[in-house]
């Protein structure tokens, strides 16, 4: 059997030992079986969490008979913008999100903690040994039998989980477009390049985290004066980008805006963004820079670096040309050009039940970023939830959708509110329902706010009740905002 140490801490803690879980008495021969189709982040969390609560999971991944323009490996799990998870700290939504997924046994955690490279305040992965590990469990686990074949089509009958994310097909997006009687909404989404370290140039660039946050191994920083930086903001905005499809009208994320749409938006634009030099001192001169371009490590022990923030839609060979402007990087050896890609996604709250079915084919969930949650672990977070949910309900369990004061939850309130225009959204902290009582200071607010959701998802996960707190412990303050 698959290293299953999340769930075995999971039912020591929690006292439920999940079906098909080896507890010393033989592995639970499944009971039910589902369908999930996508081999991405959501669709292995969803995958994973079904099979170690006896359930029989065909997983069903294109790859490698077919691939997306960003894809590039075999492997499951696949990070194809970034390898970072973003922040680890609980004051952070994305954080506590992390937590409440590794209370509850998630497989991208457990391989994240295992596969995790220095990225100061961030938690970043090596994304080829994360992807082989993730397909390693997954392909092992005596409940999981994965197919590779690519649907043109939704399944009709049986129980399906569709988590096939922003690179869905045209055909099964097309067929998801005739289920639900309305088009999903289609923008693009930008990855950033990958340069080798090598063939960085280490006298002119510099190690440092902003104000010593993690160490100085985290981070390779290339310093810009004013009057570079100006030419290479020129540079970006000028440069000859690839164009959209006379079908397709480009919308972006606005959390993952390639870096010359940015620069677009005023020639200081960046220098306060992902250029910001806040925090840092250039060992050169002794001084702030004017910006900075900061590089991510790829690997332990790095070998190559990622541009932070500088997803692109240039073209490959302005792409060459523009980047090697940042000093430090004039003869950079690109891994990985950036390039642009379709993401797709369902008007959830108005074609998704509370239990995110399909309301048109309610024999199908629907999972990760095709929801409308954007970024690797909200992906995997609703890929876990759809996963537990599922198989409680299989299991004729009471369901476990995930309370409202938690990430998860809110991540789940997400696709169920009903705006005018429904867009795509990392786990925000203005997802959470407020704290009754007075204002209070910001810090006190998260800690308090991810207090009470650890505790509801900790009492959700062992089937009791928890009091929420009353105006009386909020500690406050007149002048907090």
């Amino acid at each position: 059997m698959s290293a299953s140490a999340p769930t075995c801490a999971f039912a020591a803690e929690f006292g439920e030992q999940p079906r098909g879980v080896d507890s010393g008495l033989g592995y639970t021969p499944p009971m039910e079986s589902v369908t999930v189709v996508g081999g991405g982040l959501a669709g292995t969390e969803c995958a994973f969490q079904l099979a170690e609560r006896g359930v029989a999971v065909t997983l069903v991944e294109q790859k490698p008979a077919a691939r997306t323009p960003a894809q590039q490996g075999d492997g499951l799990a696949e990070l194809v913008c970034s390898n970072s998870f973003r922040g680890a700290a609980l004051a952070n939504a994305v954080g506590l999100l992390k937590e409440e997924m590794k209370r509850a046994g998630s497989l991208v955690m457990a391989v994240g903690e295992e596969t995790r490279v220095p990225a100061g305040g961030a938690f970043a992965v090596d994304r080829e040994r994360f992807s082989a590990e993730i397909t390693r469990r997954i392909q092992a686990h005596p409940g999981i039998e994965v197919v590779n074949e690519q649907l043109t089509t939704l399944p009709r009958t049986g129980q399906v989980v569709l988590a096939t994310g922003p690179l869905t097909s045209d055909a099964l997006a097309a067929d998801l477009e005739q289920v639900v009687g309305e088009a999903g909404v289609a923008y693009y989404d930008a990855i950033a390049p990958i340069v080798s370290l090598e063939s960085l140039d280490m006298e002119r660039v510099f190690r440092a985290s902003r104000y010593d946050r993690g160490g100085d191994d985290a981070y390779l920083n290339a310093a810009f004066d004013e009057q570079g930086y100006h030419a290479f903001i020129r540079a970006l905005v000028e440069a000859e980008k690839v164009p959209a499809r006379d079908f397709e009208q480009p919308r972006f994320f606005e959390g993952c805006l390639p870096v010359e749409v940015v620069a677009e938006r005023g020639p200081e634009t960046l220098a306060h963004g992902c250029m910001k030099p806040v925090g840092l001192v250039d060992p050169h001169t002794g001084e702030r820079p004017y910006a900075v371009v900061q590089l991510r490590a790829e690997d332990d022990p790095p070998t190559a670096y990622n541009l932070v923030g500088f997803q692109t839609r240039m073209t490959w060979p302005e792409q060459r040309r523009v980047l090697r402007m940042i000093p430090g990087l004039e003869s950079a050896e690109f891994l990985r050009l950036g390039t642009l890609h379709r993401n797709t996604f369902v008007r959830a709250p108005q074609v998704l039940d509370d239990e995110l079915r399909l309301r048109a084919l309610p024999n199908v969930r629907l999972a990760g970023q095709i929801t409308g949650v954007e970024g690797y672990i909200e992906s995997a977070a609703s890929g876990l939830s759809v996963g537990i949910a599922l198989a409680r309900e299989l299991r004729g369990e009471p369901a476990l959708r995930p309370p409202p004061e938690t990430a998860l939850g809110a991540l789940w309130g997400h696709t169920r509110k009903q705006v005018p225009d429904y867009q795509p959204s990392n786990v925000i902290w203005s997802m959470f329902p407020a704290l009754p009582g007075r204002r209070m200071r910001r810090k006190l607010k998260r800690e308090r706010l991810a207090q009470r959701a650890l505790e509801a998802w900790l009492a959700a996960l062992d089937g009791r009740e928890v009091t929420p707190p009353s105006a009386d412990n909020a500690e406050a303050s007149p002048d907090s905002r």
